[in-house]
């Protein structure tokens, strides 16, 4: 792992993305249908970049699909398919697919994920610990590893998760997505020592921080929404971790506020 390695650490002040700053790209970014994930594959594309959206709600995955091409970005490709499943088996079909189609990835967003209850240990069930990790751990597991040999073939490939405060500091009754987060920020920081000396790959970290998305408010439901940004207001980390000129990062934490 790089010796600059850091936590909670902002993109540079005087980052600005050119207009084209992804052209060329083709990125993959989970929960793609809603909140951060729309935002982010808007911005990608409005950069030039072809996105792949994956989720599992058809509907708002096409809706997302249909404003890219309405604003003029190139065509995406948009693939229902559920992060939940038990199975290695869909994820490396996954795989094969997006090869056949796109040939390689140069990005990845490990965007989605689900809060499950709000509880003290002690009172967690069983079934819904399992279901959060299942999600936010293990099928980013499985992502990234089906997804490697693509990133492989790209010149400068990028691996981005998603990280949270709670995922640093761990708060009472936060759980199982507490503790997710956790599992997620040492699982970037394994791979990106894993891909630092055999690949050009980065793989890096990010917090949003406190967003106006249907998560925060349900984390938070007596909390003014609007007191928070917006997605779109916090896009301008996704596209430096996207574009090249991240390229001596690795290992990274993040926060996009």
């Amino acid at each position: 792992m790089p010796e600059d390695t850091m936590t909670g650490i902002a993109i540079p002040d005087d980052y600005k993305p050119a207009e084209k700053a992804l052209a060329g790209k083709t990125i993959l970014i989970t929960g793609a249908s809603d909140g951060i994930g729309r935002s982010a594959a808007l911005s990608f594309a409005a950069h030039g970049a072809t996105v792949v959206l994956l989720a599992r709600n058809v509907e708002k995955l096409e809706k997302v699909y249909d404003e890219i091409e309405a604003a003029g970005g190139p065509q995406p490709a948009a693939i229902p398919f559920d992060l939940s499943q038990d199975a290695e088996e869909p994820f490396i079909a996954l795989a094969d697919v997006i090869e056949d189609q796109l040939g390689r990835l140069d990005g990845l967003l490990l965007n989605a994920s689900i809060l499950g209850q709000r509880r003290a240990i002690e009172q967690s069930a069983w079934n819904d610990w399992r279901d959060v990790l299942q999600l936010n751990v293990n099928s980013q597991f499985l992502m990234a590893k089906s997804l490697m040999p693509l990133l492989r073939q790209a010149p400068s490939a990028s691996v981005v998760f998603t990280s949270s405060g709670v995922g640093r500091t761990g708060k009472a009754y936060w759980g199982a997505y507490a503790v997710s987060k956790f599992a997620t920020e040492g699982m970037m920081q394994v791979l990106a020592s894993e891909t630092e000396n055999t690949s050009d790959i980065r793989v890096n970290c990010i917090n949003p921080g406190a967003t106006n998305t249907a998560m925060r408010r349900a984390a938070y439901p007596a909390e003014e929404p609007d007191t928070n940004p917006s997605p779109d207001a916090i896009m301008r980390s996704y596209l430096y971790l996207m574009d090249d000129v991240s390229g001596e990062r690795s290992g990274c934490s993040f926060n996009a506020q």
